[in-house]
């Protein structure tokens, strides 16, 4: 069990004296010492109060090193994306991310597309329009790919969708081997995400011509990389922005 090093560490990240915390969770601060040293271990309903505080669940602080578990991910940012053009493809299959990321690989490559720019930016996203019937029966599921096309290239070649995207905010943060446990770190990106946007007061917007998530990979000195982006509501901190590019 991590709790103890856990609110250690998470009342550190928030620069809060054992003092301070012990008045928000209206207990002594022995109380607070004994919980960070694991000689006691707080109530339900304090352990719940704890977990408000610091915006996470109480499986991730009781079950979760969270110190280990916050070097996977990068902390969430406001970026914003320029406008683009893209072309995409959308499968619906038992294994949609592989099978649309090597059609559009083929397509880059039929296309000139990585003859014209070899490092030409590949981006996915899951495709939610897969009826009950085909997941539960089938075993289906979506997912769309998109390459985004550079400067002075013309997407003639025939089997995919263009599209132009509109210059967008998005809350984003990074996962550092996303591969190694995907089903866990991809979704707790998102998860986090949605954290820090509940804490920042910004909200989700669906907005035509504009991506609501997407995933950027990519690798970085033998590293494989990914890039969650969430589209939210406009941000008028100026300095919060930089720019996809």
């Amino acid at each position: 069990m991590y709790l103890g090093q856990n609110i250690q560490y998470l009342r550190k990240q928030r620069k809060i004296t054992q003092e301070g915390f012990s008045e928000r969770m209206a207990v002594s601060r022995q109380t607070v010492a004994k919980w960070e040293a694991g000689d006691a271990i707080p109530e339900l309903e304090k352990l719940l109060e704890i977990c408000d505080f610091f915006s996470c669940n109480l499986d991730e602080l009781v079950r979760k090193s969270l110190p280990e578990n916050e070097s996977i991910y990068s902390e969430v940012r406001v970026q914003t994306v320029k406008p683009f053009k893209m072309v995409r493809y959308v499968m619906i299959s038992p294994q949609p991310e592989n099978d649309v990321n090597a059609y559009m690989e083929r397509w880059a490559m039929a296309s000139g597309l990585l003859a014209f720019d070899k490092d030409a930016k590949k981006i996915g996203w899951d495709f939610p329009f897969v009826t009950l019937e085909q997941r539960n029966r089938f075993g289906l599921n979506g997912y769309a790919a998109a390459y985004i096309l550079p400067q002075g290239f013309e997407a003639t070649y025939p089997g995919v969708e263009i599209a132009e995207q509109k210059e967008a905010d998005y809350a984003v943060i990074t996962i550092r081997k996303p591969f190694k446990n995907a089903f866990e770190r991809i979704p707790n990106a998102y998860k986090k995400i949605m954290q820090y946007l509940g804490a920042k007061g910004f909200k989700e917007k669906a907005e035509d011509n504009i991506l609501s998530c997407f995933e950027y990979e990519y690798d970085k000195e033998g590293i494989t990389y990914m890039d969650v982006y969430v589209y939210v509501n406009a941000v008028t901190d100026g300095s919060l922005h930089t720019y996809f590019s």
